[in-house]
């Protein structure tokens, strides 16, 4: 019988953003592909620093255990498949169990999303995660430059989002864009009982749902937190909007345009997702941080609905 994805977590994730490549791609910008591929080459057998996305991935991967084994991670990668080589190898090296990859050689690497069945995809690449989000699956453009994040909760995981734009359409945002702040606070009263349109995580926010329910007691555990620019009264069709979807949110933090950083730095995200640069830079000083390239903020008009899950 062939291998599956079916009801898995499946996260695709590039090179760049598992492991610390940065020194490698400033030689390719400054140079070409092909001094690139002779410094991965010369070393080959030098396992390469943890990345941002780094803790995050290896504590999914704790998910599986015996004959579980609910989380599938997939390098998808614009590297050569000799640089692969390296990545594997560091993989091996720091411990993480990676079966399988795609490597491109400098090509657009969304397109093996759909048959890897991805519900993440994180990649340094602002091109791809463009045109992931686009053909509807949840993507972010990773800081090479966040704190990586710091060795504590080992058995737990955790992962932050902002609400709209993200979790949520961008339907707000556009009111916000528009009529500015009295007029949002006036829209989302109004529409406090009706639930938001689907955000480009949504998915994301489903199979982790499904992965908590499915850890086994006593295992690895499941944290996720909601910090949203919003206040009251726009706090309760954000809250409304979860319910109707049938998840729980562990945290809910809205901070009516405090910085996100202090109040991340708290969580101690394995993970952070924002549509927005400044709440993104404010989160890659404190922990790993993602943008969401999604919505009026990004291209000036309504993005295309997000692809839904079943």
């Amino acid at each position: 019988m062939p291998a599956t994805l079916n009801g898995k977590l499946v996260v695709a994730i590039s090179s760049r953003a598992l492991f610390d490549f940065e020194e490698e791609n400033r030689v390719f910008e400054d140079e070409d592909d092909a001094a690139y591929m002779r410094l991965q080459l010369e070393r080959l057998d030098a396992p390469a620093r943890p990345g941002v996305a780094f803790a995050l991935i290896k504590k999914l991967l704790a998910f599986n255990q015996g004959d579980s084994q609910p989380v599938e991670v997939v390098i998808l990668s614009r590297n050569d498949p000799v640089s692969g080589l390296r990545v594997f190898k560091s993989a091996e090296h720091n411990g993480l169990k990676l079966e399988r990859g795609v490597f491109t050689r400098g090509r657009a690497a969304h397109h093996y999303l759909t048959p890897l069945q991805a519900n993440l995809f994180l990649s340094a690449n602002d091109a791809d995660v463009r045109e992931a989000i686009v053909r509807g699956f949840p993507a972010a453009r990773v800081y090479p430059q966040s704190q990586l994040a710091a060795e504590t909760h080992a058995d737990e995981v955790r992962i932050a989002f902002d609400g709209d734009a993200v979790l949520f359409s961008d339907e707000a945002e556009i009111v916000y864009q528009k009529d500015g702040l009295p007029a949002f606070h006036a829209h989302e009263h109004d529409k406090a009982a009706l639930p938001l349109p689907a955000g480009p995580f949504r998915p994301l926010l489903e199979a982790l749902h499904g992965l908590q329910q499915q850890a086994a007691a006593g295992g690895m555990k499941l944290r996720t937190a909601l910090v949203t620019a919003r206040s009251a009264p726009a706090h309760e069709r954000a809250i409304r909007t979860l319910m109707s979807w049938g998840i729980a949110i562990d945290e809910a933090m809205f901070l009516g345009g405090l910085d996100k950083g202090p109040f991340l730095r708290e969580f101690a995200p394995d993970f952070f997702f924002d549509d927005q640069t400044g709440h993104c830079e404010s989160g890659a000083r404190v922990g790993p941080t993602g943008q969401v390239i999604y919505g009026v903020t990004h291209d000036g008009k309504i993005a295309v609905p997000p692809r839904q899950t079943g």
